[in-house]
C-alpha cells in the first residue's frame, strides 16, 4: 500500500462525492419531482460492496492498531465500529425501499425519505468524525508494520468505480461523476 492515509482520505472523498449525488436525488425525491432511483441504487450498492466490505474492514484492523497504541482512542474507536454496523444496517433497508419503488410497491414517501435520510446521516457524521479526529491520530501513531496489517486486512483488487479497471457495473455512474 503506497501511501495508506493519501487512500484512506482519498476513499472517504470519493465517498463524499457519491453521497453529494444521492443527495440531489432525494431532493428531488422530496420536492415531488422522479429521482433516478436507479442512479440511487448503484450509489448505495457500490458504497456498500466497496465500502462494506473493503473500505471499513481496513479501517477496523487501523482502529484496533490505534487502541494499541493510544488506549484512550477506545470510546471514539468503539462508536465508529459500532457506526460501520450501523451504515451498513441502513444501506440494507435502504436498498430494500428504494426496490420497492422501483417495483412500484405501496410505499410511503415519507418511508423511502426517511432511510435515505438515516443512511446520508450516518455517513456523513462517520466521515467527518474518521477525518476530524482519527485520519490526523493515525498518521501520527500508526507504524510500517501497522499499515501492513490493515493492508493485509481484506483481499487484495481494485476499487470497481474509481480505481484503474472499474467495473461496467458502475460505468453510468462514472460517467457522471467525470462530467461534474
Amino acid at each position: 500500500m503506497a501511501n495508506p492515509l493519501a487512500l484512506w482520505h482519498a476513499e472517504h472523498v470519493n465517498f463524499s462525492r457519491l453521497l453529494d449525488v444521492f443527495e440531489e436525488q432525494v431532493t428531488r425525491f422530496h420536492e415531488g419531482e422522479d429521482p433516478d432511483v436507479d442512479l440511487m441504487l448503484e450509489i448505495v450498492s457500490y458504497l456498500r460492496e466497496f465500502g462494506d466490505r473493503f473500505h471499513h474492514p481496513r479501517e477496523d484492523a487501523a482502529f484496533a492498531s490505534l487502541v494499541m497504541r493510544d488506549p484512550s482512542l477506545r470510546l471514539p474507536i468503539n462508536r465508529l465500529l459500532q457506526e460501520h454496523r450501523a451504515i451498513a444496517a441502513a444501506g440494507e433497508e435502504l436498498v430494500t425501499r428504494l426496490q420497492e419503488v422501483v417495483a412500484d410497491a405501496l410505499i410511503l414517501r415519507e418511508t423511502v425519505e426517511a432511510a435515505a435520510a438515516l443512511y446520508l446521516v450516518y455517513y456523513r457524521h462517520h466521515l467527518a468524525t474518521e477525518e476530524r479526529d482519527i485520519l490526523p491520530r493515525a498518521a501520527l501513531l500508526l507504524t510500517a508494520q501497522d499499515w501492513e496489517i490493515v493492508a493485509g486486512a481484506v483481499p487484495s483488487g481494485s476499487d470497481p468505480l474509481f480505481g484503474e479497471a472499474p467495473s461496467p457495473t458502475y460505468g453510468r455512474l462514472r460517467e457522471l461523476l467525470a462530467a461534474r
